[in-house]
């Protein structure tokens, strides 16, 4: 993925990839530029792996759609990804379910990306 410049779907899902691997994935988003869809549910990345990803999310320009579903992410995971998305302009899909989060912390992070949206059209029509 570091030097990929093609792939622009990638399915890992099922595969027990835990923190460690979340985090070797995340290095890999930060310098990649083609992948748009990743599919990582079922992973059980829990709240240390969500901090790597969130941490590739604030710097990535090229991922659109994430799907984290039933990766015991608990609410501190959710929290560092809402943070990412602050700053992220390029995610436009963010499935977090089964992940022990409470529904405002889900309402906050569907907020930041309607927010991001809203961001991004503003800086098209200053162009």
């Amino acid at each position: 993925l570091r030097v990929n410049t093609s792939l622009e779907e990638l399915d890992l899902r099922s595969n027990n990839i835990g923190p460690e691997g979340a985090a070797h994935l995340a290095d890999a988003l930060r310098v990649n530029t083609s992948l748009e869809r990743l599919d990582f549910r079922d992973n059980n990345i829990g709240p240390e792996g969500a901090a790597h990803l969130a941490d590739a999310l604030r710097v990535n320009t090229s991922l659109e759609e994430l799907d984290l579903r039933s990766n015991n992410i608990g609410p501190e995971g959710a929290a560092h990804l809402a943070d990412a998305l602050r700053v992220n302009t390029s995610l436009e899909r963010l499935d977090l379910d089964s992940n022990n989060v409470s529904s405002a912390l889900e309402q906050e992070i569907e907020d930041l990306l309607l927010t991001r949206d809203e961001r991004v059209a503003a800086v098209g029509e200053t162009k």
